[in-house]
């Protein structure tokens, strides 16, 4: 008999670079961890998908170039605090557990010798690369520590449903009349089983990953529906910057179905050289921008968009040819890929279009990871650290997650000591899951055709370019359909198809509300009223 209540010091929702430095530094201290997954492997997040690289330092590199770069492409919004702790802790992180302990294989000259790599927004060639799958590389080695740890429980095919706190779920009075509320783990689903756990836990850390997908095109994988911040949202955590949603101006066009993840044609193909043009192969970027094609992200992709809308071409171009580099061997990836579209990347120009790529927004956290919900801290993308204000900078992203995975685990850590195990009278009083509906009339047209009316209005309504009409029609649109969803959700049984769409109605909404409420044009939030 499968026990369906669980128990843990610290409970670890996500397995990308944030859930698993989180989990490690844990776990080396002695801690009780639960990792779950959605996926049936560690790697089937974003983390896997980052071809760029990771920011470290060059020779003549400063903190405070580091950070007037995070600035400037932030648009002046970020927390300079924690722009600051990223800037000078970072590094410094990196090199103890990167270079030194995990040895991911950063391509270098000789050992210790690291190549480093300039993308668009920075000052210097400061970033650490694996050739074009960085983040592949990093989750591999991760993913080994991960597994073979004696400390970690590692629990796939595991879908967070709702987030458990005190006063909305304990039964007993004294935690409902209680000011301080709490968060004690999560309601779980398990597909295999097709049941719901509940675990239990001291410390929970929400590291679920990005909201790509419920825009039509993304470079996100299919698990990236915004369900942590669903789930804090309605536990009552403090959101922040949720209309700031980046779009990388080069996913590459044609070879994907709808709702499938679209390839990223990694910006430091641009870093190196390549250009971009339009249909008939002039460059155009020079006129919109100083910097041209290294000109931050939110500048390219409006120039893109404004090129498409003005030709009426389905996408541009990226021109290769004036990359230095064997292009085979610098991005073998995307080399690879351009071949089974019929591309030969080294002498035809490579079709591209923007795509929804990184949430800048989240549930807000402060250095340690800490929320405003007392036990529940979050990190990486589905957190706003303050790190990347309107728009981030290219391959800081990799970094903040190890850098705020690692003070979480650090935190969780030294609190343990400070704080009780969950005492047997909240144990009691926090009921297992029980299913309102049971009724099996989840249609996959159905689900189907609500996916397709979120990413359509997300695309088209809360997309690269917004107005005041637009969000308001996107926000009647999604009211109605968040609450039919609501109604559907109670009379049916619970299945993965259904927890995820429900989430991603809800962060569609989040951020669509976010966006409406905020009428001043900023990095990545454009408001052509």
């Amino acid at each position: 008999m499968h026990d369906l209540r669980l128990h843990s010091d610290a409970l670890i929702i996500g397995s990308g670079i944030a859930g698993s430095v989180a989990a490690l530094t844990l776990a080396d201290q002695g801690v009780d961890v639960i990792l779950i997954t959605a996926g049936d492997k560690l790697a089937s997040g974003n983390t896997s998908l980052a071809q760029g690289g990771i920011v470290y330092r060059s020779e003549d590199d400063d903190p405070k170039i580091l950070e007037r770069d995070i600035l400037t492409a932030g648009w002046e919004q970020n927390s300079t605090r924690a722009v600051r702790y990223l800037c000078r802790k970072g590094p410094e992180v990196l090199k103890k557990l990167f270079l030194e302990k995990y040895e991911i294989p950063f391509n270098q000259r000789k050992p210790g010798d690291w190549y480093l790599t300039k993308e668009g927004g920075h000052s210097l060639a400061r970033i650490l690369y694996c050739d074009d799958h960085t983040g592949r590389n990093i989750m591999e080695v991760l993913g080994s520590a991960v597994e073979a740890h004696e400390n970690i429980r590692v629990l796939t095919k595991r879908t967070a449903i709702d987030l458990l706190t005190t006063q909305h779920h304990a039964k007993h009075l004294d935690f409902k009349y209680s000011l301080s509320n709490h968060c004690t783990g999560a309601y779980v689903f398990n597909e295999e089983l097709g049941k719901v756990e509940t675990i239990l836990s001291r410390f929970t850390l929400l590291a679920t990953g990005g909201i790509g997908q419920i825009y039509l095109h993304t470079t996100n994988t299919p698990g990236s529906i915004g369900s942590g911040l669903a789930m804090a949202s309605r536990a009552g955590a403090r959101l922040m910057n949720c209309e700031y949603v980046q779009f990388h101006p080069t996913a590459m066009y044609g070879g994907s179905k709808r709702g499938e993840k679209r390839f990223l044609v990694s910006e430091a193909v641009r870093g190196e050289g390549a250009i971009l043009v339009n249909g008939k192969g002039e460059a155009f970027m020079k006129k919109r921008d100083p910097r041209a094609d290294l000109a931050p992200r939110d500048i390219v992709t409006r120039a893109i968009m404004d090129e498409m809308l003005h030709s009426g071409d389905d996408c541009v171009y990226l021109d290769v040819s004036k990359v230095k580099h064997d292009v085979q061997k610098r991005f073998p990836t995307i080399y690879d890929r351009c071949k089974s579209i019929g591309v030969d990347m080294s002498c035809d120009p490579v079709p591209v279009v923007p795509a929804a790529h990184y949430f800048c927004g989240g549930i807000h956290v402060d250095n340690h990871g800490r929320t405003t919900l007392e036990h529940l801290y979050a990190a990486g993308e589905c957190s706003c650290t303050g790190v990347h204000g309107a728009n981030r900078l290219a391959s800081t992203s990799l970094l903040e997650g190890m850098l705020w995975g690692y003070s979480v685990g650090n935190d969780m850590a030294s609190r343990m000591n400070n704080t009780s195990p969950l005492s047997h009278k909240l144990d009691e009083a926090i009921p297992d899951w029980v299913s309102q509906g049971n009724m099996q009339n989840e249609d996959p047209a159905l689900i189907s055709q609500d996916w397709a009316n979120i990413r359509n209005t997300m695309w088209n309504y809360v997309g690269v370019s917004r107005t005041n009409s637009r969000l308001s029609r996107a926000f009647s649109d999604l009211r109605k359909l968040t609450k039919d969803l609501h109604d559907f959700y109670r009379e049916t049984a619970i299945s993965k198809p259904l927890i995820d769409l429900f989430h991603g109605s809800q962060a569609a909404y989040i951020v669509t509300l976010a966006a409406l409420r905020n009428k001043e044009t900023k990095g990545c939030h454009y408001r052509a009223d």
